[in-house]
C-alpha cells in the first residue's frame, strides 16, 4: 500500500480560460458584440426553468451510462469509467463562453478487490469484501466457520473468553457497536480472539454492494461481507450442530491515486458572494450510478448550460466532486483548502445527490421534521424550495440530514448554509440504490425534471437577492481554524432511526 501524501503537497488547478472559441455543445462562437455579462439579461426563474428540457437531461443520463457500460460497468473513483466521466463533464464545460473552468486534483485511498469467493461446506456464498479488508494468500483460507456472539455481546472481547475461534473463520451478523462502528466494530473483537478471518452476514434484507472498515488497520483480519438470507442459513447448521468448513479467499488492492474535482465559475456576478452548486461525479463499484449521482451531474450540467444566457449579481460556480462514494473525498479536500478569505466569500452551497428516483425531498435544515438543525440561512433554503413546490401541487418529504453527501463538507468544513434535493434511497423509493441495476432505466424523467426547475429556480432567487435573504457572518482566522478542525461524519442523527424510516444513504464511504 502506498500511503497518503500531504494533500497541500497534491493541489493541482489546471485552468482552461473557457469561452474563446466555444458553446457548451462544441460549436463556434463569434467574438462579436452581445457576449459581455452587461449584454444578457437579468436571471429570472420563469425564463431559467424554460431553458431546461428533460430531453437535454435525459441525454446526459444516457451518455453516462454508455460511458459506465464501456468501461467494466460503473464510473467509480480511481477507474477508467470516472476518468471518462472527468473527459465528458469537462468536455461540455471548458471551452464555453462565459465561463472559466479548472480541474483540481486531489488523492485519495483507493480500493479493488481483484478476486474474491466463499465457500461453506462445498457452497458457493455471494460475499462483498469489506473495503479496506486485508487480502489473504493466494490460495486462501480453508478452516472451520463458527458463529460468534450476537447483538451487542459481538461488540465486547469479553465475549470471546470461552469461545475457540483461533484460526477459525467468524460469522457474525452486521451490528451498530459503541466503538469500532457497524462493520468494524463487528470484526475486531474476533480478530483480537485470534480469528482468521471474519464474515459478517447483513441485516436487511437488500443485496450487499458496499461495506467499509473505515480505514486500514493491521488490526484488522481478512474480512468478507454476505447476504442477510446466507448468513442466516449458514447459522442455521451451526445451531443444530453441524461441523462446517469454509475457504475464504480475497486478492484487495488498497493504494493512493490521485484523481479530480470540475469547478467552474460563470462570468460576471460579486465575487465576493458566490453561490456554488454541486453534485459528486463518481458511482460505486458496483453500478453505473445513473441515479447517484448521474441524475445530479446531469442536473448541473444542463443549468449551467442554461444559466450561460442571464447576468446574475452574485457569482455562481457549480462543481462536479470526485470519490464522494469513498467519504466526500473530493468536496472535502476543496473545502479544506481553501484560504479564511475564500471561504468568507461563499453565500451558500446547493446540492444535488440523486434527484430522479422517489419522493420530491428537500433537507429538513430548520430541523422540524427530524431535530438536526444546520447552520442559519438553511432555513431560507428549505423554505424557498418548499413554496416552490406547493404551489405546483408537489407534495414534498423532509430529507433527513445525514452528513452522508457533499453538504456536510461546507458545513462541518466552512460553517456555510445550505440546501439539497434529493429523492429517497430507501428500497422502496430506488431498489436500485448503489447496485448494478442503476442504469438507464432507473431514472423517472418526470421527477427529474421536475428536481432540475427546482434548482433553477433556486439559483434565479440566490444568484440576484441571496445577500438580502442569507446575510453573511465573516469568519475571523480563529473561527475559521477552529470550524476546520471538525471531522465530516454521518453521525449527525443514529443510524438506527435512519433506518427505521428507510434512509439507506447513510454516508457515503461509511459503514453501511
Amino acid at each position: 500500500m502506498r500511503f497518503l501524501q500531504t494533500a497541500a503537497a497534491l493541489v493541482s488547478l489546471s485552468w482552461a480560460v473557457a469561452g474563446q472559441d466555444f458553446d457548451i455543445n462544441g460549436k463556434p462562437v463569434g467574438p462579436g458584440k452581445g457576449h459581455g455579462p452587461k449584454n444578457k439579461p437579468l436571471i429570472s426563474s420563469k425564463k431559467l426553468q424554460a431553458e431546461l428540457s428533460t430531453e437535454g437531461l435525459m441525454a446526459n443520463l444516457r451518455n453516462l451510462n454508455t460511458i459506465a457500460f464501456a468501461h467494466g460497468g460503473n464510473r467509480a473513483f480511481g477507474l477508467p469509467g470516472y476518468a471518462a466521466s472527468v473527459d465528458y463533464v469537462w468536455n461540455k464545460v471548458s471551452k464555453v463562453k462565459g465561463a472559466k473552468a479548472r480541474k483540481q486534483d486531489f488523492p485519495a485511498l483507493f480500493n479493488f478487490v481483484e478476486s474474491i469467493s466463499l465457500e461453506v461446506a462445498g457452497e458457493d456464498i455471494y460475499v462483498y469484501g469489506l473495503t479496506y479488508s486485508p487480502s489473504t494468500s493466494t490460495e486462501g483460507i480453508t478452516a472451520e466457520i463458527v458463529a460468534g456472539p450476537e447483538g451487542a455481546a459481538g461488540c465486547e472481547d469479553g465475549s470471546y473468553a470461552n469461545l475457540d475461534v483461533t484460526g477459525k473463520i467468524v460469522l457474525v451478523q452486521r451490528f451498530r457497536c459503541p466503538t469500532g462502528g457497524t462493520l468494524a466494530g463487528r470484526l475486531l473483537p474476533a480478530a483480537r480472539a485470534g480469528a482468521a478471518a471474519v464474515i459478517i452476514y447483513n441485516d436487511l434484507p437488500t443485496n450487499v454492494t458496499a461495506g467499509t472498515l473505515s480505514s486500514p488497520s493491521d488490526d484488522h483480519v481478512p474480512a468478507g461481507f454476505i447476504n442477510l438470507a446466507d448468513g442466516e442459513r449458514i447459522k442455521a447448521r451451526l445451531a443444530a450442530g453441524e461441523v462446517l468448513e469454509a475457504k475464504f479467499q480475497q486478492t484487495q488492492i488498497v493504494e493512493t491515486r490521485t484523481t479530480q474535482n470540475i469547478i467552474v465559475d460563470l462570468e460576471g456576478g460579486d465575487e465576493d458572494n458566490i453561490v456554488v452548486l454541486g453534485a459528486h461525479l463518481d458511482s460505486v463499484q458496483a453500478g453505473p450510478g445513473i441515479n447517484d449521482d448521474g441524475s445530479g451531474t446531469s442536473l448541473l450540467l444542463e443549468l449551467f448550460a442554461a444559466t450561460l444566457k442571464y447576468r446574475t449579481k452574485n457569482k455562481v460556480r457549480f462543481a462536479w466532486w470526485g470519490a464522494e462514494e469513498i467519504g466526500l473525498v473530493g468536496s472535502k479536500f476543496y473545502t479544506q483548502n481553501l484560504s479564511a478569505k475564500e471561504a468568507d466569500k461563499i453565500l451558500a452551497y446547493l446540492n444535488f445527490d440523486m434527484v430522479s428516483k422517489g419522493y420530491i425531498g428537500v433537507g429538513d435544515a430548520d430541523g422540524s421534521a427530524h431535530g438536526s438543525v444546520a447552520p442559519p440561512g438553511s432555513e431560507v433554503i428549505e423554505r424557498i424550495y418548499i413554496e416552490h413546490f406547493e404551489k405546483q401541487g408537489i407534495a414534498v418529504t423532509p430529507a433527513i440530514i445525514t452528513n452522508g453527501s457533499d453538504y456536510a463538507s461546507f458545513w462541518q468544513n466552512l460553517n456555510k448554509p445550505f440546501g439539497f434535493l434529493n429523492t429517497g434511497t430507501g428500497f422502496a423509493q430506488d431498489p436500485c440504490y448503489h447496485q448494478a441495476c442503476d442504469t438507464i432505466d432507473n431514472p423517472d424523467p418526470k421527477t427529474l425534471t421536475i428536481n432540475a426547475k427546482a434548482a433553477a429556480h433556486m439559483l434565479s432567487i440566490l444568484s440576484v437577492d441571496g445577500t438580502k435573504l442569507i446575510p453573511k457572518t465573516p469568519l475571523n482566522a480563529t473561527m475559521f481554524s477552529e470550524i476546520r478542525t471538525r471531522s465530516v461524519g454521518a453521525d449527525i442523527v443514529k443510524i438506527e432511526e435512519l433506518e427505521a424510516l428507510g434512509e439507506r444513504h447513510l454516508g457515503c464511504g461509511h459503514e453501511i
